[in-house]
């Protein structure tokens, strides 16, 4: 039998997040994975930590943390870590409407950000279409890393500088507190941490059962990089994101522009379509995203969610080229309560960390610095 302080299960995100707090605290701590590599929603996204999204207070805080947890993983690892800032891009007098409300609120709130008029946009950013925009809202606080190296390269980072035992390609098949079981090892540990995202049938599907989590699906695309020295700049998105993050929630100017979708746009609502810009270091653009809800999906994108996605895109990016080179969809588990994360005690020294949302590349490195620093 072996030993350890603490197991965690999962290498996504969460999990090596939890698992970086413990180790720094000393413990010594076991990692399960049981793919050969992180392959799941972790690396399926758009590597933005994305702070000015999240509702003022406790998320917003928590954001912020895990921006700094970046910063800092990326100065010991080398990882990718851009701080790109970001662009709101309006195009109509309802959009612009809601930045101003918003960012009239923003002080008040915590949040850092300001009003820009169209030739500041230009003077920003060489990527966004003039014709017909109204202004903009600037925000320093987003950073672009690549998703599909953080992973591998947090988990080496674990293995090398803490000891952190890694067990890749390793399902867990039971946990009994304290002993985890898994096909060719028995494990005895003081605390379990289950950070499994969109698998929640497998370990303690009873207690999932019990909880408002949903399954979310998106689909997304990347570019072929980027000719020369082009950059984007600023991560960039438009009218449609003020009606997809919580931030923008307390703004009364939300409802007409609400309706004014619903009424122009429905399929944009039906499918939860808004679209991010971002830049990895390779010079590819990443675009997306959809939101199709449900307990699982057909192995089938649609193509129609795509065009969607790149119908609107072209509705404010300029870029040299523009060829699609990839396709992806994600799936990601989200609670419907409301909450931003779920924290649930399976039993005796088992915690669930799960239901990040979309946003685990935004709070998870904060949520777990705060789980484990309550200890």
């Amino acid at each position: 039998m072996k030993q350890a302080d603490v197991a965690v299960i999962g290498a996504g995100i969460a999990g090596l997040a939890v698992a970086y707090q413990l180790a720094k605290q000393g413990n010594k701590v076991v990692l399960f994975e049981r793919n050969s590599r992180a392959l799941s929603a972790s690396i399926r996204n758009f590597g933005l930590v994305w702070p000015i999204g999240q509702q003022t207070g406790e998320h917003y805080r928590r954001a912020m943390a895990s921006r700094r947890i970046w910063k800092e993983l990326s100065a010991a690892t080398g990882l990718e870590c851009n701080e790109t800032g970001s662009l709101h891009l309006v195009y109509a007098k309802d959009e612009l409407n809601v930045l101003e409300e918003f960012v009239q609120a923003a002080p008040a709130n915590g949040y850092d950000c300001e009003l820009l008029t169209p030739a500041q946009v230009a003077a920003r950013s060489q990527a966004v279409k003039m014709e017909g925009l109204l202004g903009a809202m600037y925000s320093p606080t987003e950073m672009t890393v690549n998703p599909r190296e953080a992973s591998a390269m947090i988990a080496a980072h674990l293995q090398q500088q803490f000891n952190v035992t890694l067990r890749f390609n390793t399902a867990v098949n039971s946990i009994s507190w304290p002993y985890i079981q898994t096909a060719d090892e028995q494990w005895k540990v003081n605390r379990v941490f289950v950070c499994s995202g969109a698998d929640f049938e497998t370990l303690y599907p009873q207690a999932f059962a019990q909880t408002a989590l949903i399954k979310c699906k998106l689909q997304m695309m990347r570019t072929v990089p980027q000719p020369g020295s082009w950059q984007l700049g600023p991560a960039l998105c438009a009218g449609l994101t003020l009606l997809h993050y919580s931030a923008f929630n307390t703004c009364k100017t939300l409802a007409a522009l609400r309706q004014r979708v619903q009424e122009q746009m429905p399929e944009y609502l039906q499918w939860g379509v808004h679209v991010l810009v971002s830049q990895n270091g390779g010079g590819e653009l990443t675009l997306g995203d959809s939101h199709e809800y449900g307990p699982d999906f057909a192995p089938f994108d649609k193509e129609f969610i795509n065009k969607l996605i790149l119908d609107y895109m072209h509705t404010f990016l300029k870029a040299p080229d523009l060829t699609i080179q990839e396709r992806w969809h994600g799936i990601y588990p989200k609670l419907t309560n409301g909450q931003t994360n779920l924290v649930l005690e399976a039993e005796k020294n088992v915690t669930i960390v799960n239901g990040f949302g979309g946003a685990g590349m935004t709070l998870a490195l904060g949520l777990a610095e705060e789980l484990v620093g309550s200890l």
